[in-house]
C-alpha cells in the first residue's frame, strides 16, 4: 500500500508540475493560481497542498529539478575539480529540454545560478589570473543571453553550432594573448 501511495504521489507531482510549466508559458507566475493548476490537472486542491506549500515552492521545485539534472551532466567534472569546457553537452541538454529552460528563465532564476567549476587555467592564461570575479560574471551573463536568444528562436541552430560560438570566443582570446 505504501508503494502505491508513493506512486500516486509521484504521479500527482508530475501532473502538477507539467500543468504549471504549461500555464507558465502563457501567464506570469503571479497570474497562476492553485485552482488553475488543480482544475487543469484534474486534482483536488488538497492534493496540491499535500505536495507543495504554495506556487512559489512549486516554482523552486522546478528550478531545483533542472539544476540537479544539469549538474548531473557535469558530475564527473565537478567531482574531479576539473572543467572540461564541454559546452556541447550543455547545448544538447538545452535543446532536449527547451520547455524546462524557458520556464527556468521565465521564473527569473537565471541571475541566481553560480558557476560551479571555473577554469582557473584559462583565467591565468587569458587574464593573468586578475579580476576573475568580473570575468565569471561577464561569461555567465553572456552565455545566459546566448541561451535565451537561442531558445527564443526555437533552437534553430544545432547544439554543435552553439558550442562553436562559445568556443570561438576562447580562441579569439587565445589569439589576442600571443
Amino acid at each position: 500500500m505504501n508503494t502505491k501511495n508513493n506512486k500516486r504521489r509521484r504521479e500527482s507531482r508530475e501532473s502538477i508540475e507539467k500543468v504549471f510549466i504549461g500555464l507558465l508559458q502563457a501567464k506570469e507566475l503571479n497570474q497562476i493560481s492553485v485552482s488553475d493548476i488543480c482544475k487543469k490537472a484534474g486534482l483536488n486542491r488538497s492534493t496540491f497542498y499535500a505536495n507543495y506549500v504554495d506556487i512559489y515552492e512549486l516554482a523552486d521545485t522546478i528550478r531545483n529539478s533542472l539544476e540537479e539534472n544539469l549538474n548531473e551532466l557535469y558530475r564527473e567534472d565537478i567531482a574531479a575539480g576539473f572543467n572540461s569546457n564541454d559546452y556541447l553537452r550543455l547545448f544538447q541538454h538545452i535543446r532536449n529540454n527547451q520547455l524546462f529552460y524557458k520556464t527556468y528563465f521565465k521564473l527569473g532564476y537565471d541571475n541566481d545560478y553560480k558557476i560551479v567549476q571555473y577554469d582557473t587555467n584559462l583565467a591565468k592564461a587569458h587574464f593573468g589570473n586578475r579580476f576573475i570575479e568580473y570575468h565569471c560574471e561577464f561569461f555567465k551573463q553572456g552565455i545566459t543571453a546566448i541561451i535565451k536568444k537561442w531558445l527564443a528562436k526555437g533552437c534553430t541552430e544545432t547544439a554543435e553550432e552553439m558550442n562553436e560560438i562559445i568556443m570561438s570566443e576562447y580562441r579569439g582570446r587565445a589569439e589576442s594573448v600571443r
